[in-house]
């Protein structure tokens, strides 16, 4: 792939947790076009899986008509992963500091830590049609 050429790759799911097992598939799909090395790929892995589980429990809350979208677009050396849900949003500053003592043994919680550790930007918009998590990571071609 040059790096001006675009691949874009989408990914529907109920709003079902035993959903979450098609998103590695759907990303081994999206990595053939990608080819992020294993770090990267587990990096892509771990904040997709997590963003779309909480938009399957959180947003959606396992509704079953409602759906979370995973969108991958490949342009100009970047992966932008964009997770859409049909929930109302939430304020990420809001959360609770997972480094935080009182936090430190929470079983839930680090999700969003994690994405902004993995990634190199990470941004919640409310859509008035839902919610999305935007993430992207520079790839190196």
């Amino acid at each position: 792939m040059t790096k001006s050429s675009q691949h874009h790759f989408v990914l529907v799911l109920k709003s079902q947790p035993q959903q979450v097992a098609k998103v590695e598939a759907f990303l081994r799909r999206v990595n053939r076009a990608a080819r992020l090395s294993n770090e990267e790929f587990n990096k892509l892995l771990v904040v997709a899986t997590e963003a779309v589980n909480n938009g399957i429990l959180h947003g959606n809350k396992q509704h079953p008509e409602k759906h979370v979208t995973l969108t991958c677009t490949l342009h100009g050396g970047k992966l932008e992963i964009r997770i859409h849900d049909e929930g109302s949003g939430f304020n990420a500053d809001d959360l609770p500091d997972p480094l935080a003592q009182e936090n430190l043994f929470r079983e839930h919680g680090r999700g969003v830590f994690l994405m902004r550790s993995l990634m190199e930007s990470v941004v919640f918009e409310h859509t008035g049609k839902g919610a999305d998590v935007i993430m992207t990571m520079r790839i190196n071609q």
